[in-house]
């Protein structure tokens, strides 16, 4: 039955998908990277020139920036931050979003990657059920779909969802080619190669992993007629030497497009402001000028410093809060608890009980005939089961990476293994369901199954809409989930627009003539009568202007000012730093709104506090 209407159930999840995340799209504000990269976006659709935000490709940019184009949006091309400016994306982006229709401007621009999360979806579903059938591809989406995770940032103008998809599409052309190396997989998998890493410089990993794979592959593979194993690699090499030659053209003719407009002097200011003057830092500068200095490598000399932008981006680090403490130091448990504490739990249920399957079946084969036949056994399954090695390979390694990195800015950069993740929790479940004998267990398996999907799918329900701030129930749901961890795990500045609803609403209770009640009666929000908020003090962490939706009610804060009486209004993000991180004697910090309970919360992630 699943079988017959997988078109039409993998239809009807993808439509849910996408309306519930058109609906909180509207909901939220500009969050904190958007501020950079939405005009970033139309600068390079309008003008070719990505004298901004150049640590990351333009591909993602590009499509977002394509439905601003209908709109001729005012740009700040005259302003000097542009003119003159070096990589000025902050300030240019408060100046563009909030010189237009904000919300326009950030709705529209945030269309292209729902529809790329679809993609992505559509991909998850159809190897999924290449490899294990339709019932368990539509299981595959709805871990997708349905975690809220996912669909926290399935609207936002970032690289996240954008990497996610097209390392997973790239991976699945890449295994297309391994198991029939023709021409035609060879382009594909050259053409995919060279999107996902427009897509995010961290995609550069592709390119020994897939090598490494394409080595163990093309050495185990059984061909016909008979080739030695020298012989598969070298033809194997051959065509993935043009698989990168392909995916450099890609690049390279995106970045003609982004760049063609853009001077030569330009590049080589980022590269003199960004770079230092010794050890790779030189390397760096020097490479990029001198690339820059060459009419066809212009072009790929922008690449290039995107590429070394990043490098010194991770040495660097970054600041965040994590588990009472503020640190500029990466620590090895940060993902790993992250994960625990965000995924749901019934997914994680489903991945413990999928990796207990998979290492008791390893383990029953190991032992289950003579070393021969499990060597012969062994090579057998390097050429069968090359999607799932290389998946459960990927998701280590990229794993690995991340724990022993220098940044911890949330969990979403965990979000490229997760569709990898996705599709072997659902083959091996239904490899599970298939081993099971007696009627009896097999029917208790499916009714346990049942319920946990189900869990699954109320989970975004009962959620709704804090997805952003989404932690499971173990850590205590989204209201209590900023105690772990804030940044784009938490806080981003999504909710601004919900702290303006709010605002106007409690402005509108304070002069009804029954004010008790007008709010919430469930958060008991003491209303003042005949007292409306006519001024409340904004410390925001976003990518929105506090002033555009709260106008002259807003007065701008910080923790270093000295209580006044009034409101406030208070990013999670900043409170917790500035509470948490240590002090130097006589430094002013929010510790004095220890004291005080939040009145409310707008969304999640603004404390609203009232100071008598």
């Amino acid at each position: 039955m699943l079988k017959k209407y997988s078109s039409v159930i993998v239809a009807l999840i993808l439509i849910a998908f996408f309306a519930v995340s058109l609906i909180v799209s509207l909901q939220e504000s500009t969050t904190m990277d958007e501020k950079a990269h939405i005009p970033s976006a139309y600068s390079y659709v309008k003008y070719n020139d990505m004298r901004l935000n150049p640590e990351h490709p333009p591909l993602l940019k590009d499509l977002a920036g394509l439905p601003l184009l209908f709109f001729n949006p005012r740009f700040p091309a005259d302003d000097p931050l542009w003119t003159e400016g070096v990589n000025e994306q902050w300030e240019l982006g408060d100046k563009f979003i909030h010189s237009n229709d904000a919300d326009q401007i950030t709705f529209w621009s945030r269309l292209p990657i729902t529809l790329i999360a679809l993609l992505l979806g559509f991909f998850i579903f159809k190897w999924t059920k290449e490899l294990a059938g339709a019932a368990a591809g539509i299981f595959a989406l709805i871990l997708y779909a349905f975690d809220p995770n996912i669909l926290g940032h399935s609207h936002y103008v970032t690289t996240d969802i954008g990497i996610a998809a097209f390392i997973f599409i790239s991976f699945y052309y890449f295994i297309k080619f391994l198991k029939y190396p023709s021409w035609k997989n060879t382009i594909l998998a050259g053409i995919f190669l060279g999107l996902a890493e427009l897509a995010k410089f961290s995609s550069v990993i592709l390119f020994p992993f897939f090598g490494l794979i394409l080595v163990i592959y093309a050495l185990a593979k059984r061909s016909k007629p008979p080739k030695t194993p020298l012989g598969n690699l070298s033809e194997y090499m051959g065509k993935y030497v043009l698989i990168v030659f392909i995916c450099f053209a890609v690049i390279w003719i995106l970045y003609f497009y982004n760049t063609f407009n853009m001077p030569a002097e330009k590049i080589q200011d980022i590269a003199n402001t960004v770079f230092g003057n010794e050890g790779m830092g030189e390397l760096a500068k020097s490479t990029v000028i001198g690339m820059s200095t060459m009419p066809v490598l212009k072009y790929l000399s922008e690449y290039f410093l995107g590429v070394f932008m990043v490098f010194t981006r991770v040495a660097g680090g970054n600041t965040y809060y994590f588990l009472g403490t503020v640190s500029n130091h990466a620590t090895p448990f940060y993902f790993p608890v992250v994960f625990l504490l965000k995924e749901t739990l019934p997914f994680l249920f489903l991945i413990l009980a999928a990796s207990v399957y998979a290492f008791a079946e390893m383990i029953k084969k190991a032992l289950s005939a003579r070393l021969k036949e499990n060597w012969k056994k062994f090579l057998g399954y390097l050429q069968s089961g090359v999607a799932q090695y290389s998946m459960l390979g990927f998701i280590i390694f990229y794993s690995f990476l991340s724990i022993t990195g220098n940044l911890n800015i949330g969990f979403r950069h965990l979000f490229p293994i997760l569709p990898f993740v996705y599709v072997l929790v659902a083959k091996k479940v239904t490899d599970f369901i298939k081993s099971c004998e007696g009627k009896k267990i097999k029917t208790t398996v499916k009714a346990t199954l049942a319920i946990l999907v189900a869990w699954i799918i109320l989970e975004p329900i009962i959620f709704f809409p804090s997805y952003l701030s989404y932690f499971n129930e173990l850590a205590g749901g989204p209201k209590n989930g900023y105690k772990y961890v804030t940044d784009s795990n938490y806080d981003w500045g999504q909710d601004l627009k919900r702290l303006s609803r709010w605002v106007d609403k409690y402005n509108s209770c304070a002069l009804s003539k029954n004010p008790e009640v007008c709010i919430d009666p469930n958060r008991a929000i003491p209303i003042k009568p005949n007292q409306p908020i006519k001024k409340i003090r904004v410390d925001y962490f976003g990518g929105s202007n506090p002033e555009y939706y709260l106008k002259d009610k807003f007065i701008p804060w910080h923790s270093y000012n000295n209580p006044e009486p009034g409101w406030y209004a208070i990013s999670i993000g900043f409170l917790q730093e500035s509470i948490h991180k240590e002090k130097q004697p006589g430094e002013k910090s929010y510790e004095w709104l220890r004291g005080y309970q939040p009145i409310t919360k707008a969304g999640d992630s603004i404390f609203v506090y009232y100071v008598e």
